[in-house]
């Protein structure tokens, strides 16, 4: 027993400092041995869980999806309408990202063209597929206009989100990652809430921006 954990910490060390290096770096500038030293293993403690980087890569994308999924179902067990959950749901992701390395890496890779192997599904499929079902469920609960296209909307998000989050962090302090998912929220819910349900929804962008910062 002692040995498994000491064998799933170890996997966790490596796993961590491959992150933390993918984030930074890049997944093509970063070595095995680099991420060895990172970790502070062995060559063969590495070997004996992970075969390539490749492996190492589609383990940090496999948490990522983990991740996503775990918050997304905890949201809608809370009762929350299903706009609600949706936006706190990316409020969620960003302070997560905020919190430690794999989410941040788990999107860098997504960027960087690093393959996806079935049956794990691109990270950015399932993020839409994830919207969609809440955009529609919010178009059932009269939070969105009944005649958006719930696909292209779901995509809009996705690409808007992950293009705020590269663009803030090339150009901003991490810090105002909260104020510009606010700001792309404030036009997406002034685009397609009915005007007798935006302002709940204006509030609770600028409470979970206020929220994450004091997370």
């Amino acid at each position: 027993m002692a040995r498994q954990l000491r064998a799933e910490q170890t996997r966790a060390t490596i796993l961590g400092a491959a992150a933390d290096l993918f984030d930074r770096q890049g997944y093509e500038s970063t070595s095995l041995s680099e991420i060895v030293a990172h970790a502070g293993v062995t060559k063969g403690a590495l070997y004996f869980h992970f075969a390539a980087k490749e492996d190492l890569a589609h383990a940090i994308m496999e948490m990522q999806s983990r991740t996503s999924r775990r918050l997304a179902t905890e949201l809608d067990g809370r009762g929350y309408s299903s706009l609600e959950a949706l936006m706190r749901l990316t409020f969620g992701m960003a302070r997560l990202c905020e919190e430690g390395p794999v989410l941040r890496a788990g999107l860098r890779l997504a960027t960087g063209g690093v393959p996806v192997r079935p049956p794990l599904p691109h990270p950015f499929t399932e993020w839409r597929e994830i919207a969609s079902s809440r955009l529609l469920d919010a178009v059932r609960q009269s939070d969105v206009h009944p005649d958006i296209d719930v696909d292209s909307v779901a995509h809009t998000l996705v690409c808007s989100i992950v293009g705020t989050r590269l663009v803030s962090g090339t150009l901003e302090p991490d810090a105002r990652q909260p104020r510009r998912l606010a700001g792309m929220w404030y036009l997406i819910i002034r685009g397609m809430v009915p005007v007798t349900r935006r302002a709940r929804y204006l509030t609770l962008a600028a409470r979970l921006e206020r929220d994450t910062y004091a997370a």
